[in-house]
Protein backbone atom coordinates (compact mmCIF):
# COMPACT_ATOMS: atom_id res chain seq x y z
CA UNK A 1 0.00 0.00 0.00
CA UNK A 2 1.01 3.57 -0.94
CA UNK A 3 1.88 5.27 2.43
CA UNK A 4 0.14 9.07 2.48
CA UNK A 5 2.14 11.80 3.57
CA UNK A 6 1.79 13.00 6.64
CA UNK A 7 -1.15 15.24 8.01
CA UNK A 8 -3.75 15.74 10.68
CA UNK A 9 -6.73 13.37 10.69
CA UNK A 10 -8.95 16.35 10.52
CA UNK A 11 -7.17 18.54 7.91
CA UNK A 12 -4.78 16.87 6.26
CA UNK A 13 -1.68 18.87 7.67
CA UNK A 14 -1.48 21.75 10.00
CA UNK A 15 -4.78 24.37 9.77
CA UNK A 16 -3.83 27.48 8.02
CA UNK A 17 -5.98 29.59 10.30
CA UNK A 18 -5.33 31.84 13.96
CA UNK A 19 -6.49 30.06 17.22
CA UNK A 20 -9.17 31.53 19.03
CA UNK A 21 -7.62 29.97 21.70
CA UNK A 22 -3.64 29.68 22.77
CA UNK A 23 -3.58 28.02 25.96
CA UNK A 24 -1.43 24.56 25.13
CA UNK A 25 -2.99 21.37 26.03
CA UNK A 26 -0.40 19.67 28.46
CA UNK A 27 0.61 15.90 27.38
CA UNK A 28 2.46 14.27 30.69
CA UNK A 29 4.22 11.38 29.75
CA UNK A 30 7.49 11.77 27.09
CA UNK A 31 6.77 7.80 25.39
CA UNK A 32 5.33 6.31 22.12
CA UNK A 33 1.54 7.88 23.23
CA UNK A 34 2.73 11.16 24.65
CA UNK A 35 4.93 11.95 21.10
CA UNK A 36 2.04 10.68 19.02
CA UNK A 37 -0.23 13.20 20.88
CA UNK A 38 1.57 16.09 20.94
CA UNK A 39 2.55 15.72 17.06
CA UNK A 40 -1.03 15.33 16.18
CA UNK A 41 -1.90 18.49 18.37
CA UNK A 42 1.18 20.15 16.85
CA UNK A 43 -0.03 19.34 12.95
CA UNK A 44 -3.83 20.62 13.96
CA UNK A 45 -2.16 23.90 14.98
CA UNK A 46 -2.59 23.68 18.83
CA UNK A 47 0.32 24.56 20.91
CA UNK A 48 1.37 21.79 23.09
CA UNK A 49 3.90 21.35 26.45
CA UNK A 50 5.34 17.83 26.58
CA UNK A 51 5.96 16.96 29.99
CA UNK A 52 8.75 13.85 30.65
CA UNK A 53 9.97 13.42 33.84
CA UNK A 54 13.24 11.65 32.91
CA UNK A 55 16.35 12.43 33.34
CA UNK A 56 14.77 15.00 36.71
CA UNK A 57 13.45 11.41 37.09
CA UNK A 58 14.50 7.78 36.23
CA UNK A 59 12.78 4.81 35.96
CA UNK A 60 13.73 1.74 36.84
CA UNK A 61 13.43 0.72 33.22
CA UNK A 62 14.19 3.34 31.02
CA UNK A 63 18.28 4.07 29.74
CA UNK A 64 18.34 7.17 28.03
CA UNK A 65 16.90 10.72 28.28
CA UNK A 66 15.60 10.32 25.51
CA UNK A 67 11.40 10.12 23.93
CA UNK A 68 9.50 7.51 22.90
CA UNK A 69 12.37 5.24 24.41
CA UNK A 70 11.61 1.36 23.70
CA UNK A 71 12.36 -0.64 26.87
CA UNK A 72 12.02 -3.75 25.74
CA UNK A 73 12.10 -5.09 22.21
CA UNK A 74 12.47 -3.14 19.04
CA UNK A 75 9.37 -4.75 16.89
CA UNK A 76 6.39 -3.29 16.10
CA UNK A 77 5.32 -6.93 15.31
CA UNK A 78 3.99 -7.73 11.75
CA UNK A 79 3.64 -5.22 9.22
CA UNK A 80 1.51 -7.41 6.81
CA UNK A 81 -1.83 -5.33 6.79
CA UNK A 82 -4.28 -7.66 4.66
CA UNK A 83 -3.72 -10.72 7.45
CA UNK A 84 -2.61 -8.98 10.63
CA UNK A 85 -4.34 -6.91 12.80
CA UNK A 86 -1.43 -5.07 13.90
CA UNK A 87 -0.08 -5.13 10.57
CA UNK A 88 -3.43 -3.33 9.61
CA UNK A 89 -3.23 -0.30 12.66
CA UNK A 90 0.50 0.54 11.37
CA UNK A 91 -1.38 1.12 7.43
CA UNK A 92 -3.96 3.08 8.94
CA UNK A 93 -1.60 4.96 11.54
CA UNK A 94 0.64 6.11 8.07
CA UNK A 95 -2.53 7.25 6.25
CA UNK A 96 -3.15 9.62 9.52
CA UNK A 97 0.30 11.32 9.35
CA UNK A 98 1.56 8.99 12.19
CA UNK A 99 5.11 10.78 14.03
CA UNK A 100 6.12 7.11 15.16
CA UNK A 101 5.44 5.26 12.12
CA UNK A 102 6.99 7.70 9.72
CA UNK A 103 10.60 6.78 12.03
CA UNK A 104 9.84 3.54 12.74
CA UNK A 105 9.99 3.46 8.46
CA UNK A 106 12.85 5.07 8.33
CA UNK A 107 14.50 3.45 10.67
CA UNK A 108 13.69 -0.20 10.31
CA UNK A 109 16.14 -3.05 10.38
CA UNK A 110 16.18 -6.12 9.07
CA UNK A 111 12.78 -8.76 10.98
CA UNK A 112 11.49 -10.30 7.62
CA UNK A 113 7.91 -9.64 7.85
CA UNK A 114 7.91 -8.08 10.53
CA UNK A 115 8.34 -4.13 11.50
CA UNK A 116 11.75 -3.52 13.52
CA UNK A 117 13.50 -0.33 14.45
CA UNK A 118 16.82 0.65 15.12
CA UNK A 119 15.52 2.10 18.65
CA UNK A 120 18.36 4.47 19.28
CA UNK A 121 17.91 6.13 15.74
CA UNK A 122 14.19 6.00 16.35
CA UNK A 123 14.20 7.53 19.64
CA UNK A 124 16.57 10.53 18.87
CA UNK A 125 14.19 10.83 15.61
CA UNK A 126 11.42 11.44 17.75
CA UNK A 127 12.99 13.90 19.81
CA UNK A 128 14.43 16.05 16.83
CA UNK A 129 11.39 16.21 15.41
CA UNK A 130 9.52 17.24 18.70
CA UNK A 131 11.70 19.58 19.53
CA UNK A 132 11.69 21.17 15.90
CA UNK A 133 8.13 21.44 16.22
CA UNK A 134 7.83 25.42 16.92
CA UNK A 135 4.02 24.61 18.34
CA UNK A 136 5.73 21.78 21.31
CA UNK A 137 7.20 22.97 24.20
CA UNK A 138 9.05 19.99 25.47
CA UNK A 139 9.52 20.31 29.52
CA UNK A 140 11.53 18.22 31.68
CA UNK A 141 9.49 17.61 34.66
CA UNK A 142 7.29 15.36 36.89
CA UNK A 143 3.80 15.80 37.26
CA UNK A 144 3.50 14.10 40.87
CA UNK A 145 -0.01 14.62 41.55
CA UNK A 146 -3.41 15.85 40.03
CA UNK A 147 -2.52 18.44 37.08
CA UNK A 148 -3.48 22.05 38.08
CA UNK A 149 -6.68 23.15 37.61
CA UNK A 150 -5.75 25.84 35.24
CA UNK A 151 -4.61 23.11 32.66
CA UNK A 152 -7.86 23.01 30.91
CA UNK A 153 -6.66 20.22 28.59
CA UNK A 154 -4.46 17.28 29.98
CA UNK A 155 -3.65 14.30 28.00
CA UNK A 156 -2.01 11.65 30.53
CA UNK A 157 0.12 9.34 28.80
CA UNK A 158 1.97 7.92 31.29
CA UNK A 159 2.36 3.87 30.62
CA UNK A 160 2.76 1.44 33.16
CA UNK A 161 5.73 3.30 35.18
CA UNK A 162 3.48 6.07 36.06
CA UNK A 163 4.74 7.83 39.20
CA UNK A 164 2.69 7.07 42.40
CA UNK A 165 1.90 10.44 42.96
CA UNK A 166 0.05 10.80 40.09
CA UNK A 167 -1.43 7.32 39.92
CA UNK A 168 -2.33 7.85 43.50
CA UNK A 169 -4.33 11.05 42.20
CA UNK A 170 -5.81 9.39 39.09
CA UNK A 171 -7.30 6.46 41.95
CA UNK A 172 -8.55 8.85 44.34
CA UNK A 173 -10.18 10.95 41.48
CA UNK A 174 -11.66 8.06 39.49
CA UNK A 175 -13.08 5.94 42.69
CA UNK A 176 -11.27 3.05 41.35
CA UNK A 177 -8.15 0.91 41.72
CA UNK A 178 -4.88 1.43 39.13
CA UNK A 179 -3.41 -1.86 38.63
CA UNK A 180 -0.03 -1.21 40.32
CA UNK A 181 1.26 -5.05 41.39
CA UNK A 182 1.36 -7.85 39.10
CA UNK A 183 -1.65 -7.93 36.92
CA UNK A 184 -1.70 -11.96 36.00
CA UNK A 185 -3.73 -11.95 32.72
CA UNK A 186 -5.91 -14.63 31.58
CA UNK A 187 -5.30 -15.79 27.91
CA UNK A 188 -8.08 -15.22 25.25
CA UNK A 189 -9.48 -17.22 22.49
CA UNK A 190 -11.10 -16.77 19.33
CA UNK A 191 -14.69 -18.57 19.72
CA UNK A 192 -14.57 -19.89 16.14
CA UNK A 193 -11.48 -22.29 17.05
CA UNK A 194 -13.20 -23.43 19.99
CA UNK A 195 -14.71 -27.32 19.40
CA UNK A 196 -18.05 -27.61 20.42
CA UNK A 197 -18.41 -30.68 19.31
CA UNK A 198 -16.30 -31.40 22.73
CA UNK A 199 -17.40 -28.33 24.48
CA UNK A 200 -20.79 -27.57 25.51
CA UNK A 201 -22.61 -23.97 26.69
CA UNK A 202 -23.54 -23.80 30.28
CA UNK A 203 -23.88 -22.06 33.38
CA UNK A 204 -23.89 -23.52 36.57
CA UNK A 205 -26.33 -24.78 38.04
CA UNK A 206 -28.34 -23.26 34.74
CA UNK A 207 -28.36 -19.61 36.92
CA UNK A 208 -28.73 -16.71 34.15
CA UNK A 209 -26.67 -14.13 35.69
CA UNK A 210 -27.19 -10.32 34.49
CA UNK A 211 -27.69 -10.19 30.78
CA UNK A 212 -27.37 -14.18 30.59
CA UNK A 213 -29.53 -16.80 29.69
CA UNK A 214 -28.27 -19.79 31.62
CA UNK A 215 -25.98 -20.95 29.01
CA UNK A 216 -23.34 -18.43 29.12
CA UNK A 217 -19.75 -20.17 29.86
CA UNK A 218 -18.67 -22.52 27.56
CA UNK A 219 -17.16 -25.90 29.24
CA UNK A 220 -14.79 -27.89 28.42
CA UNK A 221 -14.57 -31.60 30.05
CA UNK A 222 -11.62 -33.23 31.80
CA UNK A 223 -11.43 -36.98 33.00
CA UNK A 224 -9.19 -37.97 36.05
CA UNK A 225 -5.96 -38.44 34.10
CA UNK A 226 -6.67 -35.40 31.71
CA UNK A 227 -6.87 -33.00 35.18
CA UNK A 228 -3.90 -34.75 36.81
CA UNK A 229 -1.67 -34.69 33.53
CA UNK A 230 -2.85 -31.17 33.08
CA UNK A 231 -1.71 -30.54 36.37
CA UNK A 232 2.23 -32.08 36.02
CA UNK A 233 2.30 -30.14 32.54
CA UNK A 234 1.51 -26.79 34.23
CA UNK A 235 3.79 -27.45 37.77
CA UNK A 236 6.82 -28.60 35.00
CA UNK A 237 6.50 -25.73 32.24
CA UNK A 238 8.76 -23.31 31.51
CA UNK A 239 7.84 -19.82 33.47
CA UNK A 240 8.91 -16.26 32.38
CA UNK A 241 11.29 -14.20 34.66
CA UNK A 242 10.45 -11.42 36.60
CA UNK A 243 13.06 -8.43 36.01
CA UNK A 244 15.00 -7.30 39.00
CA UNK A 245 12.88 -3.77 39.47
CA UNK A 246 9.73 -6.01 39.45
CA UNK A 247 10.87 -8.42 42.32
CA UNK A 248 9.76 -6.58 45.04
CA UNK A 249 6.35 -6.31 43.69
CA UNK A 250 4.01 -9.04 45.46
CA UNK A 251 0.75 -11.05 43.72
CA UNK A 252 -2.49 -10.15 44.04
CA UNK A 253 -3.83 -13.05 45.84
CA UNK A 254 -7.18 -12.68 44.41
CA UNK A 255 -5.46 -13.26 40.75
CA UNK A 256 -2.70 -15.78 41.10
CA UNK A 257 -1.08 -17.23 38.86
CA UNK A 258 -2.99 -20.80 37.84
CA UNK A 259 0.43 -22.46 38.07
CA UNK A 260 1.15 -21.01 41.61
CA UNK A 261 -2.41 -22.70 42.87
CA UNK A 262 -1.42 -25.84 41.20
CA UNK A 263 1.75 -26.02 43.27
CA UNK A 264 -0.48 -25.28 46.25
CA UNK A 265 -1.84 -28.90 45.56
CA UNK A 266 -2.78 -31.24 43.11
CA UNK A 267 -6.40 -30.75 44.04
CA UNK A 268 -6.60 -27.12 44.45
CA UNK A 269 -7.58 -26.27 40.88
CA UNK A 270 -10.68 -28.82 40.61
CA UNK A 271 -11.85 -27.38 43.39
CA UNK A 272 -10.81 -23.64 42.40
CA UNK A 273 -11.46 -22.18 39.07
CA UNK A 274 -11.77 -25.80 37.65
CA UNK A 275 -14.42 -27.01 39.91
CA UNK A 276 -16.90 -29.22 37.99
CA UNK A 277 -20.03 -27.93 40.54
CA UNK A 278 -23.61 -27.49 38.61
CA UNK A 279 -22.60 -28.48 35.29
CA UNK A 280 -23.39 -31.52 33.20
CA UNK A 281 -21.61 -33.00 30.56
CA UNK A 282 -24.28 -33.51 27.82
CA UNK A 283 -22.22 -36.35 26.19
CA UNK A 284 -21.88 -38.41 29.33
CA UNK A 285 -24.74 -36.76 31.15
CA UNK A 286 -22.60 -36.81 34.04
CA UNK A 287 -20.59 -34.31 35.90
CA UNK A 288 -16.95 -33.98 35.24
CA UNK A 289 -14.27 -34.69 36.69
CA UNK A 290 -13.01 -31.32 36.56
CA UNK A 291 -13.58 -28.53 34.24
CA UNK A 292 -12.45 -24.99 32.12
CA UNK A 293 -14.54 -22.51 31.29
CA UNK A 294 -14.44 -19.69 29.26
CA UNK A 295 -16.31 -16.70 29.36
CA UNK A 296 -17.16 -14.17 26.50
CA UNK A 297 -14.78 -11.34 26.73
CA UNK A 298 -16.35 -8.55 24.77
CA UNK A 299 -19.80 -7.50 23.34
CA UNK A 300 -19.34 -8.97 19.71
CA UNK A 301 -18.95 -12.30 21.38
CA UNK A 302 -15.82 -13.18 19.04
CA UNK A 303 -13.19 -13.71 22.17
CA UNK A 304 -13.48 -15.61 25.32
CA UNK A 305 -11.41 -15.53 28.22
CA UNK A 306 -10.19 -18.75 29.99
CA UNK A 307 -11.47 -18.07 33.76
CA UNK A 308 -9.42 -17.99 36.53
CA UNK A 309 -6.25 -18.81 34.07
CA UNK A 310 -3.77 -16.21 34.37
CA UNK A 311 -0.58 -17.43 34.40
CA UNK A 312 3.51 -16.99 34.10
CA UNK A 313 4.11 -19.75 31.68
CA UNK A 314 6.01 -18.86 28.77
CA UNK A 315 3.99 -18.67 25.13
CA UNK A 316 5.38 -21.50 24.20
CA UNK A 317 4.58 -23.66 26.88
CA UNK A 318 1.07 -22.27 27.04
CA UNK A 319 0.07 -23.26 23.53
CA UNK A 320 1.63 -26.45 24.25
CA UNK A 321 0.11 -26.97 27.59
CA UNK A 322 -3.53 -25.18 26.84
CA UNK A 323 -3.83 -27.93 23.48
CA UNK A 324 -4.25 -30.80 26.39
CA UNK A 325 -7.19 -29.20 27.17
CA UNK A 326 -10.54 -31.15 25.45
CA UNK A 327 -12.51 -28.87 23.10
CA UNK A 328 -8.89 -26.58 22.77
CA UNK A 329 -6.94 -28.87 21.25
CA UNK A 330 -6.88 -26.34 18.03
CA UNK A 331 -7.95 -23.30 19.46
CA UNK A 332 -6.28 -19.70 18.34
CA UNK A 333 -4.92 -16.78 20.33
CA UNK A 334 -6.04 -13.67 20.66
CA UNK A 335 -3.83 -13.08 23.87
CA UNK A 336 -1.65 -15.05 25.79
CA UNK A 337 -1.43 -15.12 29.46
CA UNK A 338 0.91 -12.70 31.05
CA UNK A 339 2.18 -11.77 34.58
CA UNK A 340 3.84 -8.20 34.73
CA UNK A 341 4.23 -5.21 36.73
CA UNK A 342 1.42 -2.56 35.23
CA UNK A 343 -0.49 0.69 36.02
CA UNK A 344 -3.66 0.74 34.00
CA UNK A 345 -7.46 2.22 34.53
CA UNK A 346 -10.38 0.14 33.73
CA UNK A 347 -11.06 2.45 30.72
CA UNK A 348 -14.78 0.66 29.95
CA UNK A 349 -16.02 2.13 32.98
CA UNK A 350 -14.01 5.46 33.45
CA UNK A 351 -13.48 6.72 30.30
CA UNK A 352 -16.07 8.22 27.99
CA UNK A 353 -16.30 7.64 23.65
CA UNK A 354 -13.12 9.96 23.55
CA UNK A 355 -11.14 9.17 25.98
CA UNK A 356 -12.01 11.49 28.61
CA UNK A 357 -12.31 10.77 32.14
CA UNK A 358 -15.56 10.69 33.08
CA UNK A 359 -15.19 12.32 36.69
CA UNK A 360 -13.31 14.77 34.77
CA UNK A 361 -13.21 15.62 31.52
CA UNK A 362 -10.09 18.29 31.37
CA UNK A 363 -8.43 14.73 31.64
CA UNK A 364 -7.64 12.70 28.44
CA UNK A 365 -6.16 9.18 28.51
CA UNK A 366 -3.39 7.87 26.26
CA UNK A 367 -1.78 5.29 25.75
CA UNK A 368 -0.68 1.64 28.02
CA UNK A 369 -2.26 3.19 30.61
CA UNK A 370 -5.82 3.33 28.88
CA UNK A 371 -5.38 -1.02 28.50
CA UNK A 372 -4.21 -1.27 25.61
CA UNK A 373 -0.63 -3.56 25.11
CA UNK A 374 1.76 -3.25 22.84
CA UNK A 375 3.76 0.06 21.16
CA UNK A 376 1.83 0.31 18.43
CA UNK A 377 -1.62 0.37 20.16
CA UNK A 378 -0.30 2.52 22.29
CA UNK A 379 0.58 5.09 19.90
CA UNK A 380 -2.69 4.73 18.46
CA UNK A 381 -4.24 5.43 21.46
CA UNK A 382 -2.01 8.89 21.57
CA UNK A 383 -2.81 9.55 17.80
CA UNK A 384 -6.70 9.50 18.56
CA UNK A 385 -6.11 11.56 21.69
CA UNK A 386 -4.13 14.29 20.48
CA UNK A 387 -6.63 14.61 17.48
CA UNK A 388 -9.56 14.62 19.61
CA UNK A 389 -8.16 17.31 21.73
CA UNK A 390 -7.16 19.24 19.19
CA UNK A 391 -11.30 19.17 17.64
CA UNK A 392 -12.32 20.13 21.41
CA UNK A 393 -9.96 23.29 21.12
CA UNK A 394 -11.10 24.44 18.00
CA UNK A 395 -15.06 24.50 19.35
CA UNK A 396 -15.49 21.40 17.09
CA UNK A 397 -16.98 17.70 18.31
CA UNK A 398 -14.25 15.37 17.72
CA UNK A 399 -14.84 12.43 14.97
CA UNK A 400 -14.34 9.10 15.60
CA UNK A 401 -12.77 6.66 13.52
CA UNK A 402 -15.57 3.59 11.76
CA UNK A 403 -15.27 0.71 14.59
CA UNK A 404 -14.81 -1.17 11.84
CA UNK A 405 -11.35 0.02 11.12
CA UNK A 406 -8.49 -1.30 13.65
CA UNK A 407 -7.91 2.53 14.99
CA UNK A 408 -11.84 2.35 15.76
CA UNK A 409 -12.07 -1.28 16.84
CA UNK A 410 -9.11 -0.57 19.51
CA UNK A 411 -10.40 2.18 20.24
CA UNK A 412 -14.27 0.53 20.81
CA UNK A 413 -12.87 -1.72 22.90
CA UNK A 414 -11.27 0.10 25.65
CA UNK A 415 -14.20 2.39 25.51
CA UNK A 416 -16.95 0.09 25.94
CA UNK A 417 -16.51 -3.30 24.13
CA UNK A 418 -14.49 -4.82 26.63
CA UNK A 419 -16.29 -5.89 29.92
CA UNK A 420 -15.18 -3.36 32.36
CA UNK A 421 -15.83 -6.51 35.00
CA UNK A 422 -13.00 -8.71 33.35
CA UNK A 423 -11.10 -5.82 31.53
CA UNK A 424 -7.10 -6.39 30.90
CA UNK A 425 -4.36 -5.19 28.41
CA UNK A 426 -5.34 -6.13 24.85
CA UNK A 427 -3.28 -5.99 21.86
CA UNK A 428 -5.45 -5.43 18.54
CA UNK A 429 -6.71 -8.52 16.86
CA UNK A 430 -9.79 -9.22 14.27
CA UNK A 431 -11.55 -10.06 17.35
CA UNK A 432 -12.46 -7.24 17.91
CA UNK A 433 -13.68 -6.15 14.83
CA UNK A 434 -17.15 -6.45 13.94
CA UNK A 435 -18.29 -8.77 11.81
CA UNK A 436 -18.56 -9.09 8.06
CA UNK A 437 -22.61 -9.20 6.63
CA UNK A 438 -23.90 -12.73 7.67
CA UNK A 439 -23.75 -14.14 4.48
CA UNK A 440 -19.68 -13.71 4.24
CA UNK A 441 -19.33 -15.12 7.60
CA UNK A 442 -21.05 -18.47 7.14
CA UNK A 443 -18.68 -19.26 3.77
CA UNK A 444 -15.47 -17.30 4.46
CA UNK A 445 -13.12 -18.49 6.89
CA UNK A 446 -9.27 -18.04 8.04
CA UNK A 447 -6.72 -15.79 5.75
CA UNK A 448 -9.92 -15.19 3.39
CA UNK A 449 -11.83 -13.67 5.97
CA UNK A 450 -8.79 -11.58 7.59
CA UNK A 451 -8.11 -9.73 3.99
CA UNK A 452 -12.12 -9.12 3.64
CA UNK A 453 -11.71 -7.38 7.57
CA UNK A 454 -8.71 -5.47 6.50
CA UNK A 455 -9.89 -4.23 3.00
CA UNK A 456 -12.97 -3.16 4.49
CA UNK A 457 -11.12 -1.02 7.04
CA UNK A 458 -8.79 0.34 4.81
CA UNK A 459 -11.92 1.58 2.56
CA UNK A 460 -14.17 3.02 5.64
CA UNK A 461 -10.68 4.82 6.95
CA UNK A 462 -10.09 6.69 3.62
CA UNK A 463 -13.78 7.62 3.31
CA UNK A 464 -13.80 8.80 6.83
CA UNK A 465 -10.11 11.05 6.36
CA UNK A 466 -12.07 12.17 3.41
CA UNK A 467 -15.05 13.56 5.16
CA UNK A 468 -13.14 15.06 8.13
CA UNK A 469 -10.80 17.20 5.60
CA UNK A 470 -13.73 18.05 3.81
CA UNK A 471 -15.23 19.73 6.37
CA UNK A 472 -12.57 20.73 7.79
CA UNK A 473 -12.00 23.27 4.81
Amino acid sequence: MQARQPGAIAAGGRRRYLLHMTEPVQVIGGGLAGCEAAWQLARCGVPVVLREMRPTRRTEAHVTADLAELVCSNSFRSDEWETNAVGLLHEEMRRCGSLILRQADAHKVPAGSALAVDRVGFAQAITAALAAEPLVTILRDEVAGLPPAAWDSVVIATGPLTSPGLAEAIRGLSGEESLAFFDAIAPIVYRETIDLARAWFQSRYDKPGPGGTGADYINCPLDRDQYYAFVDALIAGDKTDFKDWETSTPYFEGCLPIEVMAARGRDTLRFGPMKPVGLVDPQSGRRPFAVVQLRQDNALGTLYNIVGFQTKLTYGEQKRIFAMIPGLERAEFARLGGLHRNTFINAPRLLDGTLRLKASPRLRFAGQITGVEGYVESAAIGLLTGNFAAAERHGEAPSLPPPTTALGALLAHVTGGADAKTFQPMNCNFGLFPPLPEAMEKTVRGTDRKRLLARRALADLDAWLGRARAAAE
